[in-house]
């Protein structure tokens, strides 16, 4: 009796994962369906959403690899209604970008482009948490799928963005892939742009990659002789497409003969179809004749190698390729053949692609203006107009917060002297100038992490966490005098500006601690002390003060 899959342990799931996934990213169908088996039971074991969702997710794969589309479908399926208890996150939209390719990969493009629409509005918003591995990967799938979906402009840009992030990463596998994918990703857009006639764009897009390449060349890493083969082809492309077409021909026939003796079918395929492009040029150079055969041939084995791995897009590519290749030979019937098969291949996913596309664009700005929206009523709600600071609502929500008890606390309540004679006897464009600059001065001259907020009126508070009396009788007095001190003479006010202040330092942890209200009320009761005795002055406990100003 044959023993069953090695059967991992529940910490290991990270690690599995990251396999698979690499596998999932290989020539090498025999790899994945290896690491799927290894890690098939415990996978089944987990119960958490996030986790199901990757069990279906994969099995998803597996079921590309075996050639089930009936599987495809239902582990989909699943997949997505596991992941709606996920919370947003960068592995949440792993999850989605790697279904997004396996649904391209089965030719399913509709569900594909819903999928990657959703993951890079995710690997959007969970960069404000900073790099991941998850992030990382999210864009290097997203870049896949958009390539597949023949988006190049914005496969490139996802794969920017992942190379960005790899970089401040630890791994030096996952910067190098990154490297290797823009390298690629360039090189492709290149093609395209110099088919379209775009040819100082196609240059500059060909020496980032030619840059990208020697960047991943420069790293302490030795890749998979497969992953070195493609960098090795997508280099001398990419010199090709710099112009340097004579240069690049010897290189790229070695790694040519490479791939042919030891590549699997995919990289042989695309061998051939680098090589192709490569000869295509030289045939329209003029020292370079006589290479039109030789790349129509490579171009039939390349179309045959992507038909056998399920690549689609690239077999596409081959079937316009030819089409374009005889019409310049003179052969108009071939050359028709071979256009007839790329328009019945390509219509119906190319229409249907735009159209997601531009809707994928309006839900991003919808989204945009929406977050925009909420941003402007959350600064309504919590933030003062006139100043700028936090106001009351904003104030009472940080010290409804407050922990008392645990370290001290003290509050400061700031009142502006005799501020009603400033309305009265100039006007109340001159009394919400004196609130601005008050609350700029309190602002400026508070201590690092102290807080500021419009209370109401002419009264302000300020929160000192971890301040005990005397520090925040030194910090309140220091307000003060920067108040006091200030230039009021443009204002042409009846006298200076002056506050007064209250302070109130929450007990000591042996004594009972009082609520945010309590020591609210003993701060603004300290404040109307320091107005009877005169004003300009700080007082906090039992009368104590600071050093006074003049009254």
């Amino acid at each position: 009796m044959s023993p069953g899959p090695e059967r991992l342990a529940e910490g290991d799931l990270d690690d599995a994962l990251w396999r698979l996934l690499f596998a999932s990213d290989r020539d090498d169908p025999a790899a994945f369906t290896a690491e799927h088996d290894r890690a098939a039971a415990t996978l089944d074991a987990a119960t958490d959403p996030c986790w199901t969702a990757w069990r279906h997710a994969l099995a998803a794969r597996r079921g590309l690899v075996d050639g089930d589309p009936e599987a495809v479908a239902a582990e989909v399926s699943a997949a997505r209604e596991a992941l709606s208890a996920c919370p947003p996150s960068a592995q949440t939209a792993l999850t989605l970008a790697h279904l997004a390719h396996v649904e391209v990969a089965a030719d399913h493009v509709d569900t594909g482009m819903v999928l990657a629409i959703d993951a890079s509005l995710l690997a959007e918003s969970a960069a404000a948490d900073g790099p991941s591995r998850a992030l990382h990967q999210a864009h290097l799938w997203l870049s896949l799928t958009l390539a597949a979906l023949d988006l190049e402009e914005l496969a490139v840009a996802q794969a920017l963005q992942g190379s960005r992030v790899a970089d401040e990463l630890p791994g030096v596998p996952d910067r190098w892939r990154l490297l290797q994918l823009c390298a690629q990703q360039h090189a492709e857009l290149a093609q395209t742009l110099h088919r379209r006639g775009q040819a100082e764009r196609a240059r500059g897009l060909a020496g980032t990659a030619v840059d990208c390449a020697e960047a991943a060349r420069a790293l302490d890493w030795e890749p998979a002789p497969g992953d070195q083969d493609l960098l090795d082809l997508v280099q001398a492309w990419a010199l090709a497409g710099r112009g340097e077409v004579e240069d690049a021909l010897g290189p790229m026939r070695r790694a040519h003969r490479r791939v042919h003796r030891d590549g699997g079918t995919w990289l042989r395929g695309y061998a051939d179809l680098v090589l192709a492009r490569l000869l295509t040029r030289l045939a329209h150079d003029r020292s370079g004749g006589g290479h039109d055969a030789e790349a129509g041939d490579l171009l039939v084995d390349a179309a045959g190698a992507f038909a056998a791995a399920g690549d689609r897009r690239r077999y596409r590519q081959c079937l316009l390729e030819l089409g374009q290749g005889t019409a310049a030979m003179g052969r108009p019937a071939e050359a028709l053949h071979w256009l007839e098969a790329y328009r019945a291949e390509t219509g119906r996913a190319h229409t249907r692609g735009r159209e997601l596309w531009a809707e994928m664009f309006v839900r991003r700005s919808r989204l945009r203006e929406a977050e925009r929206q909420t941003a402007h009523l959350r600064r309504v709600a919590l933030e003062d107009p006139l100043t700028g600071l936090g106001n009351r609502r904003s104030a009472e929500r940080r010290l409804g917060g407050m922990r008392a008890g645990t370290e001290p606390v003290s509050l400061a309540v700031v009142d502006i002297d005799r501020f009603k004679a400033v309305n009265d006897d100039t006007s109340h464009s001159h009394g919400d100038e004196v609130l601005r600059r008050v609350a700029g001065l309190l602002r400026e001259h508070c201590r690092t992490g102290d807080e500021v907020y419009r209370w109401a009126g002419d009264e302000f508070l300020v929160v000192l966490p971890r301040a005990t009396e005397a520090q925040a009788l030194a910090a309140a007095d220091r307000l003060r005098a920067a108040v006091a001190d200030a230039d009021w003479g443009d204002l042409q006010l009846p006298e200076p500006v002056t506050v007064s202040i209250g302070v109130a330092t929450t007990p000591t942890a042996e004594d009972e601690p009082l609520s945010w209200r309590s020591l609210f009320d003993a701060a603004d009761l300290r404040l109307f002390t320091a107005k009877r005795g005169g004003r300009n002055r700080v007082r906090a406990d039992g009368g104590r003060t600071a050093d006074e100003g003049s009254p």
